[in-house]
C-alpha cells in the first residue's frame, strides 16, 4: 500500500468503473490504492498539436503531481504518433494532420511548460514516453486486431462522431483509429489509472477494453472537470481567447486571474491551487487577489508574483511604467517614423496590424494610461515612447525600452 496525500481526490468529477460495494466513486480508487502492493502507474496522454498549454490543461497535470506526491509513478505519454491524426473528440470536422517535425517542436514546448507542475527530479516518480515507440511498430495484422475489438456502431456512438454522422459531415477511417491507438497506449505502459477530462471518457474506456483484451487488469478512469475560461461561460480555449497560458508573463497571468468572474473563484481555487476552501477571504475582491497571487507564484515564483501584483496596482493608478514586472519591448527593432497601430502589432499585443486598428477603434488601447484615439498616430522617434507602457484591454501590457 502506498500512502495517499490529503488532496489526491480533490476536484474529481468521476471515477469509473463503479463498484457495487463502494459508497462513493472516490472509494473505488481508494480501494484500488489500498489493495496495491506497489506504486500505481498513473497515465496521462497529451497530444502536442499546438505550442501552448493553458490553465485548463494544468488541472490534469496537477492531479498527476498529486499522485506523484502520494508515492505513485506518473507516466506522461507524449502523443507524437497520435498527434499526427488528432483527437476527433468534440470536433465538428476532421483535424488538420501535422508533420512529425511540427509535433516534435510542439512537444518540446509542452515539456518545458509543465516542468513547474510535475516532479521531474525524484527517481522513479516520472516516466516520459512517446507513443511512437510502440505505435510506429504496429503492422497491418496488429492494426487488424485492434480494429476487431470495436464495432462501427460503438464508434459512431462516440460523441462527435454521432453528430457528424447525423449531419452528413464526413468521418474519415483514420479518425476511427485514434481512440484505439490512444487506448493501446494503456496496454503498452500497463497503466493502472488514466487521467482525462470529462470529455475523454470514451477514450479512457477504450483503454480498459484493450487492456482486458490483452490480458491486463483494466485501468481505472479518473475524470477531471473542464475548467471554464475567463469569460465564465465556455471552456477555457485559445480559440475563444478566454484562456490563461502557462507561459504568459507574471503580470499578464496575475492581471487576468484577479479579474475572473466571482462565479469561477471557488472552482479555480479547487482545481488550480492546494489552498483549503474553508479558509478563503469573505470579500470576493480579496479572493480574486489571493487566487491571482497563488497561481502566478506557482509558475513564476513568489517574488515575481508579488512584483506582478504591485505592477497591476500601479497600472490601475497610472504609475505602472516603472514596474519591473511589465514585459519589455525593444524599440531598436522599429523603423521610425512609426504609427501606433504598427507598434501594437509589433509588440505582439495583437496578431496583425488590422486587428490592432480594430482594437484602437474600439477604445481598447492605452499608452501610459491614456486611451489612444487614432490608429494612425505617428511617432517620429523612439524618444517619445521610451519608458511608456502600451496596454491592450485589461490584461496585456508592454513597456517600451531602447
Amino acid at each position: 500500500m502506498v500512502t495517499n496525500s490529503s488532496w489526491l481526490y480533490r476536484g474529481i468529477s468521476e471515477i469509473f468503473p463503479d463498484q457495487p460495494d463502494a459508497d462513493s466513486p472516490t472509494e473505488n480508487l481508494v480501494k484500488r490504492i489500498e489493495q496495491a502492493n506497489h506504486p500505481l502507474r498513473v497515465k496521462l496522454g497529451i497530444d502536442p498539436t499546438g505550442t501552448d498549454i493553458h490553465l485548463g490543461h494544468s488541472t490534469l497535470f496537477r492531479k498527476l503531481r498529486a499522485f506523484q506526491d502520494a508515492g505513485h509513478t506518473a507516466v506522461l505519454i507524449i502523443g507524437d504518433f497520435t498527434a499526427q491524426i488528432g483527437d476527433p473528440t468534440g470536433k465538428s470536422e476532421v483535424r488538420q494532420q501535422l508533420t512529425p517535425q511540427q509535433v516534435a517542436a510542439n512537444a518540446e514546448t509542452y515539456l518545458k511548460q509543465v516542468r513547474p507542475i510535475l516532479d521531474c527530479e525524484t527517481p522513479g516518480r516520472l516516466e516520459v514516453r512517446h507513443n511512437s515507440e510502440w505505435l510506429a511498430k504496429l503492422d497491418l495484422s496488429n492494426i487488424r486486431e485492434l480494429l476487431a475489438t470495436m464495432t462501427v456502431g460503438q464508434m459512431l456512438a462516440k460523441e462527435g462522431f454521432a453528430e457528424r454522422y447525423k449531419q452528413g459531415t464526413p468521418i474519415y477511417l483514420h479518425e476511427f483509429l485514434y481512440p484505439l491507438m490512444q487506448g493501446y497506449d494503456s496496454v503498452a505502459v500497463e497503466s493502472d489509472v488514466e487521467l482525462g477530462g470529462t470529455d475523454q471518457k470514451f477514450n479512457l474506456a477504450v483503454g480498459r477494453d484493450l487492456q482486458r483484451h490483452f490480458g491486463q487488469t483494466p485501468q481505472f478512469g479518473l475524470l477531471m472537470p473542464i475548467l471554464l475560461g475567463t469569460d465564465g461561460v465556455q471552456k477555457m480555449s485559445k480559440s475563444l481567447n478566454n484562456y490563461i497560458g502557462l507561459s504568459e508573463d507574471a503580470l499578464s497571468m496575475y492581471s487576468k486571474l484577479e479579474k475572473i468572474p466571482d462565479t469561477l473563484i471557488e472552482q479555480y481555487f479547487e482545481l488550480l491551487t492546494n489552498r483549503s476552501l474553508d479558509h478563503l477571504p469573505d470579500n470576493p475582491r480579496d479572493r480574486q487577489k489571493l487566487l491571482a497571487l497563488d497561481v502566478a507564484s506557482q509558475y513564476h515564483g513568489k517574488e515575481n508574483a508579488l512584483n506582478a501584483q504591485a505592477a497591476a496596482i500601479a497600472l490601475v493608478q497610472g504609475a505602472g511604467s516603472q514596474s519591473d514586472a511589465v514585459p519589455e519591448f525593444s524599440l531598436s527593432s522599429v523603423q521610425f517614423p512609426s504609427k501606433i497601430f504598427y507598434l501594437v502589432s509589433a509588440t505582439g499585443l495583437c496578431k496583425s496590424s488590422s486587428e490592432a486598428r480594430r482594437q484602437i477603434q474600439g477604445g481598447a488601447v492605452k499608452l501610459d494610461g491614456q486611451k489612444v484615439e487614432q490608429a494612425d498616430l505617428t511617432f517620429t522617434s523612439s524618444e517619445a515612447l521610451r519608458g511608456k507602457v502600451l496596454q491592450l484591454g485589461k490584461n496585456k501590457f508592454v513597456r517600451f525600452v531602447e
